[in-house]
């Protein structure tokens, strides 16, 4: 019998924070993910007529599982979350890595081991929704700032992502996106698909639409940190041995100081 494809909803939170609902219609099973406050998903939960059963965190950021123990008291939820770093996730039950995965009901998880944000990022790739869940690895048009890892490691867990089919939907922990494209056109200013791609999202913002779920086909063509050992950006920022990780952290000190 098929597996249906998970039912997915974008819950805004905090000031630019989003959270995620993972529902399986077959079983009832509802995982929250990345919730820096816990009322907001169980209102957004309850609403939906759905039980959250499960937290999934990508990383310990108070932002990402803030919610954690508000959510495990108020439904007896299981927490998952990297076994990289599971001394700081609250409530962890199930720590997951890359060789264990992690099932969501009848879903399977792909976990990416994801460091350079944090030392212990994770990814939670379910390639039957076609749904990446990269917490502040990746960003639409952008990346997380480096707060425990190196250029080297970053861009290693940005390959890694890229990697992935170019049907993927990108599920990241802000909204970020309008902000990243002002970045972005000052670096690959000749990059068409980029301004046009820019121009749609800042239309959409205008007229308060989510820039969330991002599609990595569209990315591997418009994001600079996923283009860092493409020629025209390796020619201007690789050095003189055209290196992609003297290229990345050249482009992520740009946007750091942008």
């Amino acid at each position: 019998m098929p597996v249906s494809e998970l039912d997915i909803a974008v819950i805004p939170l905090l000031k630019d924070n989003y959270g995620y609902l993972l529902h399986d219609p077959d079983s009832g099973t509802t995982a929250a993910v990345d919730p820096s406050e816990a009322q907001p998903m169980l209102d957004a939960a309850a609403a939906r007529g759905w039980k959250i059963s499960h937290v999934l965190n990508t990383h310990h950021h108070n932002d990402h599982c803030g919610g954690n123990l508000g959510i495990k008291q108020a439904t007896g939820a299981t927490v998952v979350g990297p076994a990289y770093d599971r001394d700081r996730i609250p409530g962890i039950d199930i720590a997951v890595d890359e060789e264990a995965g992690f099932d969501l009901a009848r879903h399977h998880a792909r976990v990416l081991f994801i460091p350079g944000h944090t030392s212990g990022h994770i990814a939670f790739h379910f390639a039957g929704s076609n749904a990446v869940f990269c917490g502040d690895t990746l960003f639409s048009i952008g990346c997380g700032r480096m707060f425990e890892g190196t250029p080297q490691q970053m861009w290693s867990s940005l390959c890694k992502l890229r990697a992935l089919p170019d049907q993927t939907w990108i599920y990241c922990g802000h909204e970020y996106t309008e902000a990243n494209c002002r970045f972005a056109v000052t670096i690959d200013p000749e990059n068409r698909d980029l301004a046009e791609f820019a121009a749609a999202v800042k239309h959409a913002r205008a007229q308060g639409e989510k820039t969330i779920p991002s599609n990595l086909g569209i990315e591997k063509f418009c994001n600079p940190f996923l283009r860092a050992d493409q020629p025209g950006l390796l020619e201007k920022f690789g050095g003189k041995g055209r290196d992609p990780v003297a290229a990345f952290a050249a482009i992520r000190r740009a946007k750091d100081s942008f």
